[in-house]
């Protein structure tokens, strides 16, 4: 028995001896009996790509070239439901990460003042980012209505800016109540009952209803022509 033991933390100790660690800063000691053996601190696994640095943000170099690049299409909703939570995290940072050099090379070839090629790759990554949001939100309010009653989601309701226009404001915890706080009561709670709100307002309506009715004017003379 005590055989085998001794085997055993010789073998550990050996395993440990022959391991190559990259260097860092800073280095632990881990105690084996009468032995101290010096471990440099560094990841065992790595998801990076083998390019690393700065060049992450950058396309692969056989397609700075080119002028048109074949993706597929953007991530539906259905395909996305039958994932799970685990799945979803790592597309996230996929998509994020194709996002970020997407950018990079369109602000590179606006520099060189270059057609960026397949432009549709951007909408493509964020309309797949959209829907993977939907999905997460989707399953969050499922819980929360399951567990709580409730959709978890943070409470919003439609609110007046400085000009009088109607926006949907999202609420959010306050040291002070609205009451209490004068700077946001000057602020947002007295200006869009001025009257000089209401003329803008009034202009502004106007100017939507003339430019709605010269649209169905225009679509109405383009009819007449065709017949």
């Amino acid at each position: 028995m005590y055989f085998r033991a001794f085997n055993a933390a010789y073998n550990l100790i050996s395993s440990f001896k022959k391991l190559t660690l990259r260097s860092q800063n800073y280095s632990k000691f881990l105690v084996t009996g009468n032995q101290f053996l010096r471990l440099k601190c560094a990841a065992f696994i790595h998801t990076s790509g083998a390019n690393l640095g700065l060049m992450e943000f950058f396309d692969e170099k056989e397609n700075w070239v080119v002028n048109e690049i074949k993706v597929g299409r953007a991530w539906r909703k259905d395909e996305l439901r039958i994932k799970s939570n685990e799945d979803l995290h790592k597309l996230w940072y996929v998509l994020l990460k194709e996002r970020n050099m997407l950018l990079t090379m369109e602000h590179e070839y606006k520099e060189k003042v270059e057609l960026f090629p397949s432009p549709e790759r951007i909408d493509k990554v964020r309309e797949s980012m959209i829907n993977l949001e939907e999905v997460v939100r989707e399953r969050n309010k499922a819980y929360y209505l399951l567990e709580t009653g409730e959709t978890g989601e943070r409470p919003g309701k439609v609110a007046h800016n400085r000009l009088g226009m109607k926006y949907f404001y999202k609420c959010a915890e306050h040291l002070l109540p609205p009451e209490r706080n004068r700077y946001w009561f000057a602020k947002m709670q007295l200006w869009y009952k001025r009257k000089e709100v209401h003329k803008f307002l009034l202009f502004y309506r106007e100017k939507i209803f003339l430019e709605k009715r010269k649209a169905r004017v225009r679509e109405r003379n383009s009819v007449l022509q065709l017949l």
